[in-house]
């Protein structure tokens, strides 16, 4: 009972945890910031004050990927739980 529980079960998991888990990578940006952490958020905030444009488009356009990538991987993961959900 519980292999079949878990497989109906995990699917609105999934639909919150792939969005949820690129929005906290995308969300370092004012931790980063807040706390003085170097890393790309900190880059992103100094590029957006030089007036870097290449760069903030780059990060945007990484950040954007990153959540294309998140929901295709629960897109993925959706049709290995629930074999109903397959591609015709």
């Amino acid at each position: 009972m519980f292999g079949h529980a878990l497989r109906n079960a995990i699917l609105p998991v999934l639909t919150i945890l792939g969005p949820l888990f690129a929005a906290t990578l995308t969300g370092a940006l004012v931790v980063e910031q807040i706390f003085a952490i170097p890393g790309l958020g900190k880059y992103f905030i100094t590029s957006i004050g030089n007036r870097d444009y290449p760069v903030v488009m780059g990060v945007y356009l990484l950040f954007g990927l990153l959540v294309i990538v998140m929901n295709a991987l629960v897109d993925i993961l959706y049709a290995w739980a629930d074999p109903r959900i397959r591609l015709e």
